[in-house]
């Protein structure tokens, strides 16, 4: 049946490991979520939604799934999708990387990309627009809607979380980047419940709207939104730090320089976050231990936050005046 075999995928799964940085102020400690089987923490987010969701008789094998995705879900959907049988359709952006759409085509065939920015001047309406489409051109269609589906919060109050905790002890803070809110809505509800002084601090990057700043284009894909997610708002959030993706790209490249790490632009979006904050706030003579979820792998960004030419037109965009244009030159 189904459903066993989405129990069996989840029992094999063993969890992902939790490594020291060397910090000469914190006891820093990086949760790899980047290597759970597809790549990203949202691996706990999209395998526990298909589970309930075909529990509940709303997947069967005649069933298509369709999501709006800005790359790393969609790709943990493609994966346990093809896992378990099921079809797979997910609705993209031109700011998915070349890699992981190459890879979503090789793992389901069928991919929706969408080309017009919202009124945001995002695409996340657009995809969104696209998506109901589907749900009423598809014959049996599914949408998981990670901006506002309770189990995509619930899996990362059940194992994210537990794993957190069981490998990181006592924690002083938790740094966690938002995109569908969906893993801090589940990773803070769990760590206060047994670390009622944990200090959460929410992760979000320039140009994004769920937390009242104000719009403008973003590159770096994961992080970030156009819209105010729903399960956003069922957080315990303390503190927020907006990071520009100029100081996501220089962390993504001192996690290598100096730990060997290869992450993706979300997690260097919040390991700035992290260094950032402490700038700031040195701590007295406690050494706090602090937590940051790395959500993603480097391999989709390398012809972006990897890629030099693409970083020196990043950070010419970033020093243009507000309402000026940038035009790259080929």
């Amino acid at each position: 049946m189904l459903i066993e075999r989405t129990k069996q995928i989840r029992r094999g799964l063993t969890g992902t490991p939790l490594i020291p940085l060397a910090d000469e102020q914190c006891d820093v400690v990086a949760k790899l979520e980047f290597c759970n089987p597809a790549g990203s923490t949202k691996d706990r987010s999209a395998l526990w939604i298909l589970e309930q969701a075909i529990g509940r008789g709303e997947i069967t094998h005649d069933t298509t799934v369709v999501e709006s995705s800005s790359g790393n879900f969609a790709l943990a959907l493609a994966f346990y999708c093809r896992m378990l049988g099921i079809s797979f359709v997910p609705v993209i952006d031109p700011n998915c990387n070349e890699a992981t759409e190459a890879q979503l085509r090789l793992l389901g065939g069928r991919v929706e990309k969408v080309s017009i920015r919202d009124a945001a001047g995002s695409y996340l309406q657009t995809r969104l627009s696209r998506v109901q489409e589907l749900l009423v051109e598809l014959d049996s269609a599914y949408w998981p809607n990670q901006y506002a589906n309770p189990d995509a919060r619930d899996a990362h109050y059940r194992f994210t979380a537990d794993e957190l905790i069981a490998q990181a002890g006592p924690l002083d803070y938790l740094f966690v980047g938002v995109g569908t809110g969906g893993t801090i809505a589940g990773l803070s509800h769990r760590v206060k419940e047994t670390y009622p002084g944990c200090v959460v601090v929410a992760v979000d990057t320039e140009g994004s709207v769920i937390f009242g700043g104000p719009p403008k284009k973003r590159r770096i894909p994961g992080i970030g939104s156009s819209i105010v997610p729903p399960l956003c708002g069922q957080a315990l959030i303390d503190q927020v730090e907006i990071v520009s993706e100029v100081r996501a790209v220089d962390a993504c490249t001192d996690l290598v320089a100096k730990y060997g790490l290869y992450a993706g632009g979300s997690t260097g979006s919040t390991y700035a976050a992290v260094q950032d904050y402490f700038a700031r706030h040195r701590p007295g003579a406690h050494r706090p231990r602090v937590a940051f979820m790395a959500a993603d792998r480097g391999h989709a960004y390398a012809q972006t936050v990897y890629d030099p030419k693409w970083v020196q037109q990043l950070r010419a965009e970033a020093a243009q005046p507000a309402g000026v244009e940038f035009l790259a030159v080929n």
